[in-house]
């Protein structure tokens, strides 16, 4: 029970710091930053295939938007379940632009697969643990896996997030643990 006793005054903790925050203290927010970020961090580091550069930005963005979004909070759920889903779209919106972009700068067919670091090879590199297999996965199905398997999104969820049909969600998935799965045991 002290693990719910803990997350029940983590929450109130957490809504006092939001309702202060909301009036403008700046304080509060820094403390609702100071407390969130190595998950978001987390988040954002994987869903990017471990670019460190890019998570930070991804991460200032989404406690920036978090910020500007604040009065949206509604309190329905825990703070830390807003911030997530918040940086998840962050997250894929900024993967859509960094998309479109490449398919303006070339007109190489599946430019949509590649990342802003250039197109990934899958198999390069041998003895890899898991994050960086997972890494070296396509954008769409690194997404999926994540939003999957390690976050606990359903399909459904991934797919009006991500933009795609459910079908395309689960295959993405069956994709990606292939591919993990083949480089693991190499």
């Amino acid at each position: 029970m002290a693990s719910l006793e803990s997350r029940s005054a983590e929450r109130d903790e957490d809504g006092d710091l939001v309702k202060a925050a909301r009036q403008g203290d700046r304080a509060a927010f820094e403390t609702l930053y100071t407390r969130h970020r190595n998950r978001v961090y987390a988040l954002v580091w994987r869903l990017c295939g471990g670019d460190h550069g890019l998570a930070e930005d991804l991460l200032q963005e989404a406690f920036v938007r978090a910020w500007q979004k604040l009065d949206s909070f509604r309190g329905d759920s825990r703070f830390a379940t807003w911030l997530h889903r918040l940086t998840v779209n962050v997250a894929l919106s900024d993967r859509r632009i960094r998309v479109r972009r490449l398919e303006r700068e070339t007109a190489l067919e599946g430019a949509a697969e590649r990342t802003a670091s250039g197109a990934q090879d899958v198999y390069a590199g041998t003895n890899m643990d898991l994050e960086q297999a997972i890494s070296r996965l396509p954008e769409r199905a690194r997404t999926v896996l994540v939003l999957f398997d390690v976050e606990g999104y359903s399909h459904a969820e991934i797919a009006e997030l991500a933009g795609m049909a459910v079908g395309s969600s689960k295959a993405q998935l069956h994709r990606a643990r292939k591919l993990v799965r083949e480089e693991l045991e190499r």
